[in-house]
């Protein structure tokens, strides 16, 4: 079977984490590199193996031989960029937020559809293996749950990437970091969010964005979850998970999981990995063979950014 030949589209700090992923995945090459600085670009296309180089998408998306794109580029592009990737004929996954404009996501749900092309939004929590054993636990029927409580803190005073480079973009809290907990409530709930509401703290003179937001969220089952987002916080950095259930409670940081008591639960045998980006794009790669749509595409991740366009409404 010919390698599937892949298109990364921004080598910053996320993009990295896909092309050390992808060295794990039999059968996937990555043909072509894209990103903004051609010099810094072509270093890391050295050391990972990658012939072609470029700064711009289109460059890419014209070879024959792409098979599929992957995006970790700035949020503001990530629709119009999924949507030329289907419509160059591409199969597309876009790290996430698919969108911060509901009805750019709306299109690009719509010429998904009809391309029949795989197109999948990196929302990473549900290939992360802490959540994954929590999934499993509720579909099993040995666990419910009644509340989540979610915190995800950084501090974020100018504009800096996970690797501590500066950022030509803006992150938000609401339409990039909400979307994680919004989407993997009403995942692992099995159940639509109907009601959400929001408040945030004062807008950021420099970076023009709100520092601190605070979101509530009920399931149609009944359970809730409570997010409280901030930049400004001085201590460790990510998201963190408690599941409040009718059987226990969980904690889980990225890809570890604790009991409430903070036990570690050993979830090696979850998954082939224990590296949830890995998981992810071994996801969309298994979709593109098999002909089916993944776990988190674009369609079923839409339901959370229509929740996402609820709460900006509200904040406005």
């Amino acid at each position: 079977m010919k390698p599937i030949k892949v298109a990364l589209a921004g080598a910053g700090a996320f993009g990295i984490k896909h092309l050390d992923g992808i060295r794990n995945i039999d059968g996937v090459e990555v043909v072509s590199l894209i990103s903004r600085e051609l010099d810094k670009t072509k270093e890391i296309a050295a050391q990972y193996g990658i012939q072609h180089v470029t700064t711009e998408l289109a460059d890419s998306l014209a070879l024959p031989e792409v098979d599929a794109v992957i995006l970790c580029t700035p949020t503001q592009m990530h629709a119009s960029q999924t949507l030329a990737c289907l419509k160059a004929g591409k199969h597309v996954q876009v790290e996430i937020p698919l969108c911060d404009v509901l009805k750019d996501g709306e299109e690009v749900v719509q010429v998904a559809e009809k391309s029949g092309l795989v197109a999948m939004c990196g929302h990473t929590r549900r290939f992360n293996p802490s959540h994954q054993y929590v999934n499993q636990q509720i579909r099993a029927g040995q666990f419910n749950i009644q509340q989540m409580d979610v915190q995800t803190y950084f501090f974020r005073r100018s504009n800096m990437n996970a690797l501590g480079q500066p950022r030509s973009w803006t992150d938000h809290l609401l339409w990039h970091h909400a979307a994680h907990t919004v989407d993997l409530f009403a995942y692992q709930c099995g159940s639509p969010v109907v009601k959400a509401n929001a408040i945030q703290g004062p807008i950021h003179p420099t970076l023009g964005i709100a520092m601190d937001m605070s979101i509530q969220l009920k399931a149609a089952n009944g359970a809730i979850c409570t997010l409280s987002l901030s930049f400004n916080n001085d201590g460790p950095l990510g998201t963190f998970f408690r599941y409040i259930g009718d059987s226990a409670t969980y904690i889980a940081r990225y890809d570890d999981l604790f009991t409430g008591k903070e036990e570690k639960i050993d979830v090696s045998t979850v998954a082939v990995s224990m590296n949830g980006i890995e998981l992810q794009d071994r996801e969309f790669f298994s979709a593109i063979l098999e002909g089916r749509q993944p776990n988190s595409s674009v369609a079923s991740v839409l339901p959370c950014y229509q929740v996402l366009h609820q709460l900006q409404l509200q904040l406005k």
